[in-house]
């Protein structure tokens, strides 16, 4: 995924609109927008910059756009994360890895997730 940068609030809507097939900026402004006190104004130019990113496409159904994610929400976050391990961390995982170990909480599910993710890049490892 080469596409310009996200950020948090675009990320959020991009999860809100994967859940839906598609949706009008009216219906997004009354659900997504209200809740988080964001106007109508401001939800359409989220919207556009996100189209403009080629993060949505939009169709006009009934004289109405409705918007709709390009890509899986799992797509957007995975381009998100390894965008701000490259600007932010410089390319470095440890910076991650040690605020981990000072969290204090980590559940057992995700405990598991990370050490099936070393796992396999281990065994990725091994077969080169």
């Amino acid at each position: 995924m080469n596409r310009k940068s996200i950020g948090d609030q675009e990320l959020a809507l991009l999860h809100y609109l994967d859940e839906r097939d598609d949706a009008s900026v009216g219906e997004v402004a009354a659900d997504y927008g209200q809740t988080r006190g964001l106007a109508r104004s401001t939800v359409l130019t989220m919207m556009e910059r996100l189209r403009a990113k080629g993060f949505l496409r939009r169709r006009k159904v009934g004289g109405v756009y409705r918007y709709a994610s390009m890509a899986a929400s799992e797509d957007v976050m995975r381009s998100a994360v390894g965008q701000f391990v490259a600007n932010t961390l410089q390319g470095s995982l440890s910076p991650f890895v040690a605020w981990m170990s000072q969290r204090g909480e980590v559940s057992e599910q995700e405990l598991g997730e990370l050490e099936q993710l070393v796992a396999q890049l281990q065994s990725r490892r091994k077969e080169r």
